[in-house]
């Protein structure tokens, strides 16, 4: 506690804004525990109605009133530790055996294939991409396109080979573990990684179409055996 004249003030550790519950050290632990809780508790409420209810309609209500809240505000969760994407997990695994009507101990993976889920990680770097087109086409708050820029803009970099790949510049952070997180830093890593037929999409639904379907082929060839290695790069 301090005091700023004759009022006391009590630090939070952690703050809500529009939504996100931000901790105190950026660490978003807060955030992924509500989210969770709140995804649960909604998915065991609507288990109640499973039983009355066409097979259709109970999917649907899953995606409005669970995926959705998993999904909201998922752009600010880029570069979380493994721990925490794991509990965002565990809640699509949880909604997706409710649909299909499977026990805990049943395997997942081909039920989220068949629902074209994509899992949490990729969940948060399409969030983000799809922000970062937003932002290079002008359809995003000024504010954040002007974190962009393009590595052929760059007068000292115009005659390195990636100037001419539509490159976007990643400005290296101060702070190794939060500053890698930020959107400036985030964005254009993410995008600097995926194919050019993606970057180059001529409008926003072909860029998300194009995007979902490279994230899908990550999350299947990830998933498919412990000798699986793929990332963007690679696909041309």
């Amino acid at each position: 506690m301090f005091r700023v004249g004759s009022d006391a003030i009590i630090p939070s550790a952690t703050v809500r804004d529009l939504g996100i519950y931000i901790d105190v050290d950026l660490s978003m632990r807060s955030h992924v525990q509500r989210t969770v809780a709140g995804c649960f508790a909604v998915l065991r409420q609507l288990r109640s109605i499973r039983r009355f209810v066409p097979s259709t309609v109970y999917q649907t209500l899953v995606i409005a009133l669970v995926l959705s809240r998993l999904d909201y505000g998922n752009a600010t969760l880029a570069g979380l530790p493994t721990y925490l994407l794991d509990r965002l997990q565990s809640v699509m695994n949880a909604a997706a055996r409710s649909i299909a009507c499977l026990r805990r101990s049943d395997h997942i993976t081909a039920t989220l294939a068949s629902f074209h889920w994509l899992r949490a990680p990729e969940r948060i770097t399409f969030k983000l991409a799809v922000i970062v087109y937003r932002a290079l086409h002008g359809t995003a708050p000024s504010y954040l396109s002007e974190q962009l820029r393009y590595i052929a803009d760059m007068p000292a970099r115009t005659r390195l080979r990636s100037s001419s790949a539509s490159l976007l510049d990643v400005r290296p952070s101060r702070r190794i573990t939060v500053g890698d997180r930020s959107f400036a830093t985030a964005g254009p890593g993410i995008w600097n990684t995926l194919p050019r037929d993606v970057t180059t999409a001529t409008s926003l639904l072909s860029f998300r179409r194009k995007l979902k379907h490279i994230l899908t082929l990550l999350c299947d060839l990830r998933h498919s055996g412990p000798c699986s290695f793929f990332y963007f790069g690679h696909y041309k």
